[in-house]
């Protein structure tokens, strides 16, 4: 089967805007240029569409198996694939835990029944991620894994994280932590500030994140392994993986869509759709996120898509789960807030959505050239539409930015050569 898009603008390396085709053959890109005079099963006109490569996300909760009335593989890749995403990496915080090969090997048969993109399963460090137990990450690498992380908790002891990052290393694979010491949560819901307190709500202080980055880094150093830090929220992480970077420990960064559009002043009440782990921290944070991603200090964005149901986000903040779903929302908020306003290129967030995070982890995707997977996303960049969290593809509808307008939506997404979402409209 083969397509042929035409009248598509690509971007080119120089963040320039040329018109041209792309020709798709056997799941691959085959041909890029002006006027290929390729006949094709298919033609789809790009007319007025940009051409991104399927966006990467390498941070993302799919609930299935285990809680798959938040969100199942089914309802999570389409989600993604409406976005834009062809490549996710799915997240082990799941019943069972990918803490064994059959438990790895299962999720990788539920995935492979009902994915419609391609999901790459994290392996857990440790054993049901209970901060105890060591997992055998040679055998869940041998299984698929596409890297090992206790996403949701912090990792409390240092011996273990140090002995998991010495045997990741030994097999060059990464370990992704989600920062928290658990002594410094303090019960909060949101961030130790200035709105916790108008809202008299209890807060979990910056240095939560930061002291247990600050010790890792230093075990990844000792123990020579890939460290990569999960949605980065505060202006000492930054400062401590830019200074981990300059002394050449192997260490890597993403940054939510969340976390780069809004902070804690923005919060308008004790509403659970703004209760996120990291919570959306102060000004300064803020500013310093976003240094952070411009100098390369942050090598990525990610969504943290995380999604629950209306009962568990109706209430207040208190008792509520931490997380807010992003796969629907993230290109559009991103390129309204940042690109239209001249703060960034094009170029710039389509490379921190797609081959900055495939590089994190050696992944052969990310990349609209020839020889490639025929992953690629047509961007409606003049569509403006307002947020409708009902009309979500996700069965989570917890976000923060529904009634928001956005410009820049995905309009068709294909994933090895095939159609797997297109606007009705």
């Amino acid at each position: 089967m083969t397509k042929l898009i035409q009248n598509v603008q690509l971007v080119t390396t120089e963040g320039e805007l040329t018109v041209g085709e792309i020709f798709i053959e056997d799941g691959k890109i085959a041909a890029i240029g002006e006027n290929l005079g390729k006949q094709a099963d298919e033609v789809i006109d790009g007319k007025g569409y940009v051409a991104s490569p399927g966006f990467v996300d390498v941070h993302v909760h799919l609930r299935e198996p285990g809680f798959e009335h938040k969100e199942t593989i089914a309802t999570g890749s389409a989600s993604a694939a409406k976005g834009g995403f062809t490549t996710i990496c799915a997240m082990p915080n799941t019943k069972p835990v990918p803490d064994s090969v059959e438990n790895l090997d299962m999720i990788n048969g539920l995935i492979e029944k009902s994915a419609v993109i391609r999901v790459l399963p994290y392996g857990s460090l440790t054993v049901a991620q209970s901060g105890d137990a060591r997992t055998d990450l040679k055998a869940l690498k041998e299984h698929g894994a596409v890297a090992f992380s206790d996403d949701g908790v912090g990792v409390q002891e240092a011996s273990t994280m140090f002995e998991q990052m010495k045997d990741a290393a030994a097999i060059n694979m990464a370990v992704v932590a989600h920062c928290e010491d658990n002594s410094l949560i303090y019960d909060g819901v949101m961030h130790d500030g200035k709105r916790n307190k108008e809202l008299g709500l209890p807060g979990i202080p910056s240095i939560c994140e930061s002291v247990q980055i600050a010790r890792d880094v230093l075990l990844a150093e000792a123990a020579g392994a890939h460290y990569h830090v999960c949605h980065v929220s505060t202006k000492e992480s930054v400062r401590v993986v830019r200074d981990a970077k300059a002394a050449g420990i192997n260490v890597t960064a993403e940054v939510c869509p969340h976390h780069l559009i809004l902070e804690e002043m923005d919060i308008p009440s004790d509403d659970a759709n703004w209760k996120m782990n990291p919570p959306l921290r102060a000004n300064d944070d803020w500013k310093a996120l976003h240094e952070g991603l411009l100098d390369g200090t942050i090598d990525c964005i990610a969504t943290d898509h995380a999604p629950h149901t209306k009962e568990e986000k109706c209430c207040g903040m208190v008792g509520a789960p931490f997380g807010i779903v992003g796969f629907e929302t993230a290109f559009p908020l991103l390129y309204t807030q940042f690109v239209k306003t001249g703060k960034w290129t094009l170029r710039q967030l389509i490379d921190w959505m797609t081959v900055k995070p495939s590089k994190l982890f050696n992944l052969p995707y990310g990349t609209l050239e020839v020889g490639a997977a025929a992953d690629l996303v047509l961007i409606d960049i003049e569509n403006e539409k307002v947020v409708d969290a009902e009309g979500f593809v996700s069965k989570g509808k917890n976000t923060p930015f529904n009634g928001w307008k956005a410009t820049g939506w995905p309009a068709l997404t294909i994933y090895n050569g095939n159609i797997v979402w297109e606007d009705a409209q």
